[in-house]
């Protein structure tokens, strides 16, 4: 057993900028920072449920990242795959028990989102859109909660539809880059039942859907702050047509990281939008 791979098997990177996400969307819907014990909370809630998801999500998909992912600490023998479902338990106790800390509304937020990833890696990934749908909303929660933590939900909740849809398209074009492991592995996704041009379709259709819920700010009297978002969208437009031009895998690998990297700018755009 490696020892670094707690930490690797967690995808720290991902969790750590999830945490942020978290912090920057009490930020959305207050205007400015919340206290500094607040701040600590929500970024620790957030990093350790996406740090426990992540690992119970290895713990699921053994068999599936001996294909698609071999390099990952389970299939290469870095760590038992009991061992990895209890780390993930004891990652969800500890984001619990930090959550009641916060807020009443923050704590079943934490416990709903939490349970919520347990049984997308258990029954709900395989199923066509289902597990898409799922995942995606775990994301949109993501500055969600922050806006929870603060009591005041605010420009926060359109940044957290903007995060569902835009994640809808990225999950979608994820199973189009893995189709060779999921078909060898017997699993059912949406590329796989209805061919990869057809789901590339319905990405960019939650892509598009994306980029009209992006100007609902204008709308609620947002001014010129708004204008951070017009890069975001056209990456996310770009995303759209590079995967409905090519459904490769390389195309379908570069176009979910661009959707990925959108989401995190649109939450600097919304920050922008909020303080401006």
């Amino acid at each position: 057993m490696e020892l670094k791979a707690f930490i690797e098997i967690t995808r720290p990177h991902n969790c750590l900028l999830a945490g942020l996400v978290g912090v920057l969307g009490s930020i959305v819907a207050i205007g400015h920072l919340p206290s500094a014990v607040k701040t600590v909370l929500i970024f620790l809630v957030v990093t350790l449920g996406c740090a426990g998801g992540n690992t119970i999500n290895d713990y699921f998909d053994y068999e599936i990242d001996k294909i698609n992912r071999p390099e990952r600490p389970l299939p290469r023998g870095a760590m038992k795959r009991s061992t990895a479902l209890w780390y993930s338990f004891l990652l969800f106790a500890v984001g619990l028990a930090l959550s009641v800390f916060i807020n009443l509304y923050a704590f079943l937020l934490a416990l709903v989102a939490y349970a919520a990833m347990v049984l997308y890696a258990w029954k709900l990934k395989p199923m066509p859109l289902i597990g898409n749908l799922t995942v995606a909303a775990l994301t949109g929660a993501t500055p969600l909660y922050g806006a929870v933590g603060v009591g005041k939900i605010g420009l926060a909740g359109t940044l957290a539809l903007c995060a569902f849809l835009v994640n809808v398209a990225r999950e979608i074009v994820k199973d189009i880059e893995d189709v060779e492991g999921d078909l060898e592995k017997g699993a059912r996704t949406l590329p796989i039942l209805i061919g990869k041009r057809k789901a590339a379709y319905i990405a960019s259709f939650f892509g598009v859907l994306t980029v009209i819920a992006s100007f609902l700010p204008v709308k609620a009297g947002v001014g010129v702050g708004y204008y951070a978002m017009l890069p975001v969208d056209a990456i996310i437009l770009y995303a759209s047509y590079i995967i409905l031009r090519d459904q490769s895998k390389e195309t379908a690998h570069k176009s979910q990281l661009l959707l990925k990297v959108s989401i995190f700018l649109a939450v600097a755009a919304f920050l922008i939008a909020a303080i401006v």
